[in-house]
This record gives structure tokens, C-alpha cells and sequence, in this order.
């Protein structure tokens, strides 16, 4: 029996979905994803340190329940084209520079996906990351370095072919 306050997990859904939506590119999927973490979470309440950072925990959950997700085999997918319909109204070129950074950071490899979304996106600190990917910070810096490179080249118009997979 827990004798400590329960943390406020409903005040982290808008960052865990956030992050969730950029990591998958699938607003079904990530609102999964976002379940998923919530009831691990839950299941696991245990195992969090008052005290210690409840967003970092969560984090964690989301990014190994996500790792897995993805060596798993899942049904077809749809099609890229499909999943980036971005509607053009009064903000057309706001919404094509999003479709445009949207579909370039799902070009990344995860590893470098994640560590851009974690301090870019959800403003991480590298240890934050580091922690919450399982990595060391050196490793979190020379991802981070390669994920901006790639994405410059990416949204510049660059070849694939000439792009260089280093995760």
C-alpha cells in the first residue's frame, strides 16, 4: 500500500502525447502508445521515487514500450502520402513547413528521432535524455549532432543516396 500522494500523471498527457505523435507519425498509434505508458505506468507506480522526476519516468516507459513496439511485427502500415494529409487553409505555408519537418523527422532512424524529439521538442536536458533513452550523454550530443545534420540535408532536398545511416 502506497502511504506517499499519487503523482500527477493526467498533468503529463499533452507532453507524453506530443512526443508520442512525433515518434510514431500516427495519431492512432500514438494515442496507443500514450494508453499503454499510462497503464505501465500505473502497474509499475511501485517502482517511481517521490520525489525523483516523474516526467523522465514516464518518458522512459513511453521510449522502451516504444522500442519494442517497433521490433515487433505490426499489419501494414498506411502509406507515407496518406498519413501526412496536412489540410491548407489560411496558414498554407505553416502547414506545408510542418507536413515538410514532420516528414523529414520520420525519415531519421529512431535512435536519432528520438534524441531530437526528446531536447528539441520536449526541451530535455542531454542527461535528461541520456536517462531516459538508456544512454550516455556523449552518445545523446553525437545522435542530436547527426539527427540536425541529417535533417538539413533532408528538408534541403538532398538525395537519400547521399545521406550517411549512422545511428
Amino acid at each position: 500500500m502506497r502511504l506517499s500522494p499519487e503523482p500527477d500523471l493526467i498533468g503529463h498527457l499533452p507532453r507524453l502525447r506530443r512526443y508520442a505523435r512525433a515518434l510514431t507519425g500516427d495519431v492512432t498509434r500514438a494515442d496507443d502508445l500514450v494508453q499503454d505508458t499510462l497503464e505501465r505506468a500505473l502497474v509499475k507506480l511501485d517502482l517511481w521515487q517521490p520525489g525523483s522526476d516523474l516526467r523522465a519516468w514516464l518518458f522512459t516507459l513511453m521510449h522502451n514500450l516504444f522500442v519494442n513496439q517497433i521490433r515487433a511485427p505490426r499489419p501494414a502500415e498506411t502509406a507515407l502520402d496518406e498519413a501526412l494529409e496536412v489540410p491548407v487553409s489560411g496558414g498554407q505555408m505553416e502547414a506545408l513547413a510542418a507536413r515538410d519537418m514532420h516528414a523529414a523527422l520520420l525519415r531519421l532512424p529512431e535512435e536519432q528521432r528520438a534524441v531530437i524529439l526528446l531536447v528539441g521538442l520536449e526541451q530535455f536536458g542531454y542527461a535528461e535524455a541520456a536517462q531516459v533513452l538508456g544512454v550516455p550523454v556523449g552518445t545523446v550530443m553525437s545522435r542530436l549532432a547527426r539527427a540536425r545534420e541529417r535533417l538539413r540535408h533532408i528538408l534541403a532536398g538532398e538525395p537519400a543516396a547521399h545521406l550517411k545511416v549512422v545511428k
